[in-house]
């Protein structure tokens, strides 16, 4: 249960690039919290600055969450508002506000979400891929043993699946998901919203070939397709007669029987009917 003498933690999307991206309600957000915790003060400062806000930041990122998790916590029962901001896009996605979340969650503290720009959903939305159901893996992995693991989970995976990659990893990653999952349909998106935004779609080795021959910068997003289920033939007509004649001599009624069937081969029982009731 929520205490209401609490604060609230709000989640602010921030730009990802452009900075005419942020909502007028963060900007209102960020003008009117006690304090900010940023992800990088001086990257926040330059979004403060540049809309005249004038308000406390203090940092709370990876290596310093242990130490400042419990400050803002503290603020918080205190009764205090923190707004939470990554370096871009929404706080929480590959970085610590999850473990801040959950603390203000247990301890029933009110957490609410300011949505903004997210390099995740515009990279898959812009891919031209299958968005009806996706899988986001974070950053690609570095380390050889779980490079490995994720490789192998690739390869089944039926979802379209989104990655953050760095630049310099890049052209190995694509090199890695090629041996592994065999020539997808991808996307590298690249600098999304910033001046230099890219886009470039295709066969995994038509995207390896365009970037294997030059120098890559910027933020990317990898978006990747799943893999395509194998398409399995329905049997004959033929088939179907013979079965449909055997769930008949088992008792069915036949149109019961060609119920059995349709739901068994995935063929329409319009097409089935039209067929054997005539």
């Amino acid at each position: 249960m929520e205490n209401e003498g609490h604060g609230t933690l709000y989640l602010v999307g921030t730009p990802i690039g452009n900075m005419e991206d942020i909502t007028l309600r963060a900007l209102d957000t960020l003008k009117k919290v006690d304090l900010i915790a940023a992800e990088d003060t001086r990257q926040t400062r330059k979004i403060l600055a540049h809309y005249s806000i004038q308000n406390k930041t203090i940092s709370y990122f990876e290596h310093n969450k242990r130490e400042k998790g419990p400050v803002l916590i503290a603020a918080l029962l205190e009764g205090k508002s923190v707004a939470l901001v990554s370096d871009a896009g929404m706080p929480g996605i590959s970085d610590p506000g999850n473990d801040l979340v959950r603390e203000c969650i247990r301890l029933g503290i009110p957490v609410t979400v300011v949505p903004g720009p997210s390099a995740l959903l515009a990279g898959l939305v812009a891919s031209g891929l299958d968005t009806a159901s996706f899988m986001f893996g974070g950053f690609f992995p570095r380390e050889k043993q779980a490079r490995k693991m994720t490789l192998e989970r690739m390869k089944e995976e039926t979802r379209t699946m989104v990655f953050f990659e760095s630049p310099r990893r890049l052209v190995r990653t694509l090199h890695d998901i090629l041996a592994a999952c065999g020539d997808r349909p991808c996307c590298v998106a690249r600098e999304i919203t910033k001046r230099f935004e890219e886009y470039r779609r295709g066969l995994i080795s038509e995207v390896l070939a365009y970037y294997g021959q030059k120098e890559t910068k910027g933020e990317i997003t990898l978006v990747v397709a799943g893999k395509v289920a194998e398409k399995v033939a329905p049997p004959s007509w033929e088939q179907m007669e013979t079965e449909l004649g055997s769930l008949i001599d088992k008792g069915l009624s036949k149109k019961e029987a060609i119920k059995r069937l349709a739901q068994a081969t995935g063929v329409a029982k319009r097409d089935l009917y039209n067929r054997f009731m005539k």
